[in-house]
């Protein structure tokens, strides 16, 4: 025992109680069974077990039971009262020791969530931040990799799909330094940038855990402030894919970066959208229907027969559509000299929601 607090500490009075109620057949008072609590908090608090305690409060109840006649007043009621003297005693005593468990519980639950929330939003200082990491399994100077599943309800630590997730992982990868949790609903895994493997089951762990959620992973940032940017850029890959309908239960930041690149100057990335498909506009049913057969067409490497059965539609209805796409933009989707500025317009149009939205 750390603490090295003995039992007999904890069992103040106890003799003393028997001896009193074996005498006059009276119950524990309010007070006794408060005082027992109490022991019994402050026992949980230095360490003991509460396994033992039961078992040093018995050991103590045998130790003061009578040898001889000379002893307690004998008869069968004395026994009794002794015995349910004993049963109130342990019960009140356990009652304290599990009411300090469960606060240090809750304490500890709340220093785990302060750290997730000061680690996510990166609002607390790295050198403090990187020390209290230790105390949750996390070595903030090496590079870490976020992974964040969404599905179709919002999660909080503590719930059965969070548990789940997080027996799952821990159970393949109890050795390694990870942290799985929730943030906003959403289901999270911290790992070390150089064990993809951890992330992966934690996606296919996720996946179907939420029915079929989609999940993001981040790329591998070093130092306490890595946590932060790889959060983010899984976050953003989760609006991205949701902007752009990817259908991938799984995506990787890493994979998609040219997306951010094209985002990040909104205004010329609205010019060309507008200059590019805006004549789009003027088509019967206007530009949504032909904008739609684009994407299929690049999505499906631009091969007609494919694009078409993704669009329910002949490969003869699919070629019209891109002649007149052809006509109305004066670009053609087919030649290759034309093709990236038109793609690189229709992912701008996703990435914009236009035409829904003005730009």
């Amino acid at each position: 025992m750390a603490s090295g607090v003995e039992p007999a500490t904890f069992l103040t009075g106890f003799d003393r109680m028997l001896e009193e109620v074996a005498a006059t057949g009276r119950r524990l008072s309010r007070d006794e069974l408060e005082s027992r609590r109490e022991l019994g908090e402050q026992a949980a608090e230095a360490g003991l077990g509460l396994r033992r305690m039961v078992s040093a409060h018995l050991a103590a109840a045998r130790e003061a039971w009578p040898a001889s006649s000379n002893g307690w007043p004998s008869g069968r009621s004395s026994a009794d009262c002794a015995l349910a003297a004993v049963q109130q005693a342990v019960d009140s005593f356990a009652e304290g020791y599990e009411r300090a468990q469960r606060q240090a519980v809750r304490q500890e639950e709340a220093a785990r969530r302060e750290f997730i929330d000061d680690l996510l939003l990166g609002r607390s200082d790295l050198g403090r931040l990187a020390e209290r990491a230790e105390r949750f399994g996390l070595r903030l100077a090496r590079a870490h990799a976020v992974a964040v599943a969404e599905g179709p309800d919002t999660y909080e630590e503590g719930d059965a799909v969070p548990r789940r997730v997080a027996r799952a992982v821990t159970a393949r990868f109890d050795s390694r330094r990870i942290l799985v949790t929730t943030k906003e609903g959403r289901l999270l895994c911290v790992a070390p940038g150089d064990e993809e493997d951890v992330l992966n089951w934690f996606a296919k762990q996720a996946y179907a855990a939420t029915d079929g959620g989609r999940v993001a992973v981040g790329r591998s940032h070093a130092g306490p402030g890595g946590v932060v940017q790889s959060y983010e850029e899984a976050l953003s890959t989760l609006e991205m894919a949701e902007r752009l309908g990817f259908d991938g239960p799984v995506l990787k930041a890493a994979d998609l970066l040219v997306y951010p690149v094209l985002a990040r100057d909104r205004q010329a990335l609205a010019d060309l959208v507008v200059s590019a498909l805006g004549p789009l506009r003027g088509a019967r049913g206007g530009a949504q229907p032909l904008l739609e057969t684009l994407t299929a067409y690049f999505d499906s490497g631009c091969v007609a027969a494919e694009a078409a059965r993704r669009l329910s539609l002949s490969v003869r209805a699919l070629t019209y559509r891109l002649e007149r796409i052809r006509k109305l933009t004066g670009a053609d989707a087919a030649d290759p000299a034309q093709r990236y500025m038109l793609q690189t317009a229709a992912i701008g149009a996703r990435l914009l929601n236009w035409p829904a939205q003005e730009l």
